[in-house]
């Protein structure tokens, strides 16, 4: 695992987004839509690719992620759990959306880092076209790299339209991902006890 942050360090998770075109966006939806036989004339659905175009660009946009670390003064050794992250995304597949919500713990070690951080990872992550599992990995190394912590636990419920609205079209459908570390690979009790406090229980 690689070690933490030093005093006083922090993570800058930066993605480079490019120069978003939003007109050759707009263009590109426009005719889109027409080869799907969309009549684009009628007045309710003219300004539809532009809205499709900032749409997209909306959900593709991200802000620089900066996750500074503090020092575990007193010590804490126990559960550090967000819990019930609300999270939107688009599926790299059909760029259809998916949903849900994020779970997000870990053991500290020598250093914590704040709790918005640890929604404000979820929101980076989801910020580009996804697939869950990649999402959920991505969220437990960012942790386990700036903190270097016992142990990280990441699971991730969500419902995907791809699967809901088309193919085998069954809506309600969850699919629940997770991705561990240090104690919580190891420790089958340990594991356990904080999948208890995902339920709520």
């Amino acid at each position: 695992m690689t070690p933490g942050l030093a005093a006083g360090q922090s993570l800058h998770l930066a993605r480079d987004n490019g120069d978003v075109d939003v007109a050759a966006a707009r263009r590109a939806a426009a005719d889109f839509l027409s080869a799907l036989g969309i009549d684009l004339d009628r007045e309710d659905l003219r300004e539809t690719p532009a809205r499709m175009a900032r749409a997209y660009a909306e959900l593709f946009s991200v802000r620089p992620l900066r996750l500074t670390t503090f020092a575990n003064d007193e010590g804490y050794d126990e559960l550090v759990l967000a819990r019930a992250i609300p999270f939107r995304t688009v599926c790299e597949h059909h760029l259809l959306p998916f949903s849900g919500l994020a779970h997000v713990g870990y053991l500290p070690g020598e250093r914590i880092v704040g709790l918005s951080k640890l929604a404000r990872l979820v929101e980076h992550f989801a910020a580009r076209p996804q697939v869950q599992e990649r999402l959920t990995t991505q969220i437990a190394d960012a942790i386990a790299t700036v903190l270097s912590p016992r142990g990280v636990l990441v699971v991730i419920e969500a419902e995907h339209l791809c699967m809901s609205m088309r193919g085998v079209k069954k809506p309600g459908t969850v699919t629940v991902t997770s991705s561990v570390r240090g104690l919580f690979r190891s420790d089958v009790a340990t594991r356990a006890e904080a999948m208890q406090f995902i339920r709520g229980r």
